[in-house]
């Protein structure tokens, strides 16, 4: 298996497709991924993403990973830290941005409207 990106060039995203609810997600939050791999089995490579929450979607525990995060939101609203019935929690808008060292516990998240973000997510090297 390959983990090394790929040279894009400037292409056009086609971001009614190629959608899917990541593992341990609930539906109503998708990610479509726009460059590399991430083998969190093996502590190896790097990835970038859009993750999208649809209106009202909420996750209802804190994530924690061994690998670097940095977030960006583009559009929407997103509440950090709301109960896991969805209510509570502080509300951002864009531009905000986060940047998460490995085994940082955060979340859990819900968006009112919807949003969409732009993840990085890699390892430290060896």
């Amino acid at each position: 298996m390959t983990i090394e990106k790929q040279h894009l060039e400037f292409e056009k995203l086609d971001l009614n497709e190629g959608w899917e609810v990541p593992q341990g997600y609930p539906l109503g939050i998708e990610h479509k991924i726009l460059s590399g791999m991430l083998d969190e089995e093996v502590g190896r490579g790097h990835r970038t993403r859009l993750l999208r929450f649809h209106a009202g979607t909420f996750t209802e525990t804190p994530f924690c990973h061994e690998y670097w995060e940095e977030v960006y939101l583009l559009s929407g609203d997103l509440i950090v830290g709301n109960n896991s019935q969805g209510k509570g929690g502080k509300s951002f808008m864009p531009p905000t941005y986060a940047c998460r060292p490995p085994r940082i516990p955060h979340g859990p998240f819900k968006s009112e409207q919807g949003c969409l973000l732009l993840e990085v997510h890699y390892f430290e090297p060896a």
